[in-house]
């Protein structure tokens, strides 16, 4: 019992201290993103390619409101096929910006997941949306690694407990999808 009631302390102590104008400025970013039906591209690896999938999914379907537009929204960790072509072909390293090179325009937004904010892969792709100016946010942990300066946006989780980065990544995306939500019922 006293382990289960360690990690749910630790786990409070450290929703205490997430960034709440980083969560606000990504909100913000996504819905004017919305509005200007501008693309969104999310990536992770591993734990982190559920939480885009999840998010990916939330963004497109949980987020409707009747008289505003969709998100147009890509889980670039979600085409398996053309995900083991470019690592096989093109190295792991190029997974998701090659995807990215072909897709994104200027003023879509990519999000970022990484906890440790050092995936290659991850990094290649942000600097891929830097130089086709796409807003860049990022969803890092630990000490943000990497990541943390490359994106235009770091939505930092302060732990260095990669079970907790992870949690708190997947509620930070659904509270993002809930405001977003409440965002366009306002303007409907």
């Amino acid at each position: 019992m006293e382990r289960i009631r360690s990690y749910l302390v630790a786990l409070q102590q450290t929703v205490d201290r997430l960034p709440a104008d980083s969560i606000q400025q990504a909100i913000t970013m996504l819905h004017e993103a919305r509005l200007a039906q501008r693309k969104v591209f999310i990536m992770g690896n591993g734990g982190s390619a559920s939480t885009a999938s999840h998010f990916v999914c939330d963004l497109a379907k949980n987020t409707r409101v009747m008289g505003v537009p969709d998100f147009r929204v890509i889980g670039l960790a979600d085409n398996m096929a053309i995900l083991t072509a470019y690592g096989n072909d093109e190295g792991y390293e190029n997974v998701f910006a090659r995807q990215l090179a072909s897709l994104v325009d200027a003023g879509d937004v990519v999000i970022a997941i990484s906890t440790s904010g050092n995936s290659p892969n991850v990094l290649e792709a942000v600097r891929v949306a830097n130089a086709s100016g796409a807003p860049t946010i990022a969803f890092t942990g630990f000490d943000g690694g990497e990541l943390s300066s490359l994106a235009a946006l770091n939505v930092h989780v302060p732990s260095s407990r990669i079970e907790h980065v992870e949690d708190l990544h997947l509620v930070i995306e659904h509270l993002i999808c809930s405001v977003l939500r409440e965002m366009a019922q306002e303007q409907s």
